[in-house]
């Protein structure tokens, strides 16, 4: 069986790790939590890192940062992952859903301003599949509406994107430093991975010391056990850190392999009439996180049939996001009644990712492009 993702974890992981077990410093205290987040902020061109125990916490706490009262609304894609909108509805807030781009599958910039209101307090922009977001757009609307601009960057570790690219001072920006915060996730099939993790990111000083004191439970300066503010036991232990830090070290090697598979498959699929690929802008350059195409309606089958039977051919898939205005959990709340957005759920619904590991051969991408070609008419 081709997995979908299996981490390549190395030496020197496993020599941090070791360190940290010697030591004892195993829990949320020790040096490595410090040089992940200063290494990971660096690579980001952010100034702040706050490590958290997974991508969901770290979006719950750069949506709890902006304090929204009951109502206040924030604008974000319904092709995502649920901990989005799960971050503004568990702080009291409510999600503006907008469609996809049919070509790069993330949120449609365009619709954004056509759903901006008097409630609205922040944007998050959701990077998918490893492609970025058309950020200086929103970047522009945010500045203009007096919004935060939240960047989730979890499928994005190492993304570029060419930002201001219509005037002289464009440059390659790295995901994760576009937004006045961003998020990540180091879950298991992330280019960084520490098991579970993730991270928050900010230019921000006293976000930062408000976003460690959430994260921690909001323990007291002068007095620890006496709190003004409700916060969240979020923290990353050491040894995850340790596990991270090995890996952003080795960084550049980990996203030129992705990319490597990535455009493999984009040579190998990109002719075939009956599936669309995730294009690349040309102020993209994506890491290819996840390599996922499309089903046309020529193709005569749905999603799910071509996933068994590429699992028939020990070829392990994946189904896209189902978007979260047709999430049970939310209609029961009588949350996005009547919304339609026929680009996301198209996408839902014929979409797959196929094996996309950093430690996939060649060998495998043939034998998967093969059978992929060899099942459609």
């Amino acid at each position: 069986m081709i997995p979908v993702c299996e981490p390549v974890i190395g030496a020197r992981e496993h020599e941090y790790v070791s360190e940290c077990l010697r030591s004892g410093w195993v829990s949320s205290a020790g040096e490595y939590i410090e040089r992940f987040e200063e290494a990971w902020a660096d690579r980001c061109g952010m100034a702040h890192g706050i490590a958290v125990s997974n991508g969901t916490t770290a979006l719950q706490l750069a949506v709890a940062d902006l304090e929204l009262e009951a109502g206040d609304e924030v604008i974000l894609p319904t092709f995502t992952i649920i901990s989005c909108a799960l971050a503004v509805l568990r702080c009291h807030g409510v999600p503006i859903l907008v469609d996809s781009d049919p070509a790069t599958w993330c949120m449609d910039v365009d619709a954004v301003s056509d759903v901006i209101g008097p409630r609205t307090r922040a944007i998050m922009a959701v990077h998918i599949y490893g492609h970025p977001v058309d950020m200086d757009p929103l970047r522009d609307l945010a500045d203009s509406h007096g919004l935060a601009l939240i960047e989730d960057a979890a499928e994005a570790h190492g993304a570029q994107y060419r930002s201001g690219r219509d005037s002289e001072d464009a440059a390659w920006a790295t995901c994760g430093g576009l937004g006045d915060v961003s998020t990540f996730s180091f879950y298991a099939n992330k280019l960084v991975t520490t098991g579970e993790g993730g991270m928050v990111l900010t230019d921000d000083a006293r976000a930062s010391d408000r976003l460690r004191a959430l994260r921690n439970l909001c323990f007291g300066h002068k007095q620890r056990f006496r709190h003004e503010k409700a916060g969240y036991n979020y923290r990353l232990t050491n040894v995850q850190a340790a596990m991270g830090l090995a890996q952003v070290e080795r960084f550049d090697e980990i996203v030129a392999a992705k990319r490597r598979i990535g455009l493999a498959y984009v040579e190998r699929l990109r002719d075939n009439p009956h599936i669309e690929l995730q294009l690349e802008a040309p102020w993209a350059q994506s890491v290819f996180w996840m390599n996922g195409f499309v089903l046309a309606e020529s193709a005569g089958m749905d999603a799910d049939e071509m996933s068994s039977r590429l699992l028939a051919e020990s070829i392990q898939t994946r189904p896209f996001f189902l978007g979260m205005h047709e999430q049970p959990v939310f209609r029961d709340l009588g949350l996005f009644d009547e919304q339609r957005f026929p680009i996301a759920q198209r996408l839902s619904r014929s979409g797959l990712y196929l094996p996309s590991g950093i430690g996939l051969t060649e060998a495998q991408i043939d034998y998967i492009c093969a059978t992929v070609q060899g099942i459609l008419p």
